[in-house]
Order: structure tokens, then sequence, then C-alpha cells
């Protein structure tokens, strides 16, 4: 898999084979924004006009685009993880929060 970004937007990228084209989807938002380009500069042209269509389409109705993510994440662990990782926190001198930005970025970029 392929990544491209515009805008704050990221997208995944793969070559359809069969129809011999790239086809991409716009990743971490709720509406479903895809595109297609026979060549790569044609996906990324293509790409591009999706996001600045959702952002456009979102100011005529009025609404604010949705972006990939708010910067909040709520999570749900047992008890015993919560635990493990507060401990981890705090053991490398730093917040249960700076610490889980730290092994999330990690494990996001792996």
């Amino acid at each position: 898999m392929s990544k491209m970004t515009y805008k704050g937007y990221t997208a995944r990228v793969e070559f359809d084979e069969s129809d011999e084209i790239f086809v991409g989807r716009v990743l971490g938002i709720h509406a479903i924004v895809g595109f297609h380009g026979e060549t790569v500069a044609g996906l990324r042209k293509d790409f591009e006009a999706a996001i600045d269509f959702l952002i456009e389409d979102c100011k005529a109705r009025g609404v604010e685009p949705e972006k990939p993510a708010s910067g909040k994440l709520m999570l749900r662990v047992p008890p015993e993880v919560h635990s493990a990782a507060l401990i981890a926190a705090q053991a490398s001198g730093t917040s249960l929060n700076q610490w889980a930005v730290k092994v999330l970025n990690e494990a996001a970029r792996a």
C-alpha cells in the first residue's frame, strides 16, 4: 500500500491490474472519497480535485469539513494494561499522555 497526502488528508493508493489504473481512497473520515488515474500525475490531480471538492461542498452547505483526527483519543483498556502503561511512562520520566503519544507514533510508523 502506498499513501498520498494533501491539505491534511491521507489516502491509500493501489494499482488495479485488471483495469490498469491507480485507485485511491481517503482514509480517516466517514465520507467515502475515491479517485483514480492512469498515471501518477493523473492520480495526484484527481486526488487533489477530490479533496478540493470535499472542502468546497462543505463550505457551500455551511458545514465544517471533517478532519481525519481531532487530536483527542479516548481508549478503554483493561486495568492491567492501564497500570503497565502508567508504570512504563513513569519509569521513562514522562506523563502517560506523552508516553502514549511516543508509543503510538512509533507503532503507526512501523
